[in-house]
């Protein structure tokens, strides 16, 4: 009896020394990664700026480091699908942009994320991924529900002025119409030698609402009906209406500027006005190289004939399928889309645009996010209810949107600079689109 006794007490010792060498959540362990390193990659993003000053923490945490870079918009997103369609291994971790999801995750060459959150041994007990915004996370999943990506972005369109005391000396309000604004822009161009409005060279995005906003689309019926529809009278009348906005109101060299140049025009106070997503409006009254913190003034995307079409999209870290170092990768995402991390750079940042119902319902993120006496998380949560309940951003996501988009911009550039009217360039960008989508097999009305 005493040798059963001994053998028993002998074999629950050692149940309990296997439970406790268990190893725990990757973040739990004591430099888990180190000697690692990874390599990750997006666009230029006023978020991404923020991530990398915290970034230093979870290396010196993990011992692993990252190597992170940004690039302008297109230039990432034409990389990013060279380096994925080949099954590349160049990055660990990388954004899925918006209008690229569908054709990245479509093409499989996105690694599937569900089986690493389940998994307790890698994701943090408290990383919780039901607590992200699911109309944010719809574009970072597949038909079946599968998940790809986890949002760092919720964008929503909105207007942002950086003298907005030009606009009320002028006896003005913030625009809320499409006349409006042109009476705005009018009434303050080269007032203190602040151009009226600015803008980056991605116009479709930019200029979609506008589009909306006099009654066209960019295609019939997405995603059921692909056939592209620029070459209407509303697609002709927003395109000389936004040109008109570039170059009569714009600073000089606008149609070259990207994100960030745009974004740093208002910050110096160079440029008045600029519909964008919340991500690069908040900074006027937060970064602390903003030159307008006191003058900056905010309002919903104004609306046209049409209606109110304020632009919403989401953009998530991913891992690649190719990608060699795929646990240190999600190490790197569970962080970086911790709630921890997201609450600081929204709180102490004043970063807007955060996917996670928790810090969005947090007072602490509302008074965060009042400028001036201005409550911007209502009008961002605005945006995110107009974009839900309609679906007019479903154009976004289809898998030919990139091909459409790469006509649209040119057909501005055209417009802008004079070398056709907005009926022809648009003309020529419907023909440019429906050539195109024939020949990579797209079913058309046409």
């Amino acid at each position: 009896m005493r040798r059963r006794a001994f053998l028993k007490q002998t074999a629950r010792s050692a149940a309990v020394a296997a439970i406790a060498l268990r190893a725990p959540a990757v973040l739990g362990q004591a430099k888990p990664f180190a000697g690692v390193t990874i390599h990750g990659a997006s666009f230029q993003h006023v978020f991404h700026s923020y991530l990398k000053e915290y970034i230093p923490e979870f290396e010196e945490k993990t011992g692993m480091k990252v190597d992170f870079t940004t690039q302008a918009f297109p230039v990432y997103n034409q990389r990013a699908d060279l380096e994925l369609s080949t099954k590349g291994s160049a990055w660990d971790f990388l954004n899925v942009t918006f209008i690229y999801s569908g054709r990245w995750i479509g093409a499989g060459w996105m690694t599937p994320l569900d089986e690493l959150v389940s998994d307790r041994n890698q994701t943090p007990p408290d990383f919780d991924a039901k607590d992200f915004v699911a109309g944010a996370q719809s574009s970072l999943q597949d038909a079946k529900g599968a998940t790809y990506g986890f949002a760092w972005e919720a964008g929503a369109m909105i207007t942002g002025a950086a003298r907005g005391d030009l606009i009320e000396k002028a006896g003005l309000r913030m625009p809320t119409t499409f006349e409006q604004l042109v009476q705005v822009c009018e009434a303050t161009n080269g007032k203190d030698g602040v151009a009226a409005f600015v803008a980056d060279k991605l116009h479709h995005w930019n200029w979609i609402p506008y589009l909306m906003g006099f009654g066209g689309r960019v295609f019939k019926d997405p995603p059921d009906n692909l056939t592209p529809v620029l070459d209407t009278p509303q697609a002709a009348q927003a395109a000389e209406y936004y040109a008109n906005l570039l170059v009569k109101y714009g600073p000089p060299g606008l149609l070259s500027y990207t994100d960030d140049q745009a974004m740093r025009a208002q910050l110096s106070g160079r440029a008045n006005i600029r519909t964008q997503a919340i991500g690069w409006m908040t900074p006027l009254a937060k970064h602390e190289e903003s030159k307008v913190k006191s003058t900056t003034r905010y309002e919903l995307m104004p609306a046209g004939p049409a209606g109110q079409f304020p632009g919403s999209n989401s953009h998530g870290f991913g891992i690649p399928l190719g990608a060699k170092n795929k646990k240190a990768a999600w190490a790197f995402i569970t962080w970086a889309m911790s709630k921890d991390t997201l609450r600081r750079i929204s709180i102490e940042k004043g970063y807007a645009a955060v996917c996670r119902r928790s810090i969005i319902d947090d007072p602490a993120y509302r008074k965060a996010m009042t400028f001036n006496g201005q409550d911007v998380a209502a009008l961002y949560l605005k945006v995110l209810e107009l974009g839900g309940k309609s679906g007019y951003m479903k154009y976004r996501t289809v898998p030919v949107f990139p091909q459409v988009g790469d006509k649209i911009n040119k057909a501005m550039e055209r417009i802008a600079t004079k070398q056709q009217n907005a009926r022809d360039a648009m003309k020529q960008a419907q023909a440019e689109a429906v050539e195109e989508l024939k020949r990579g097999g797209i079913k058309l009305d046409v």
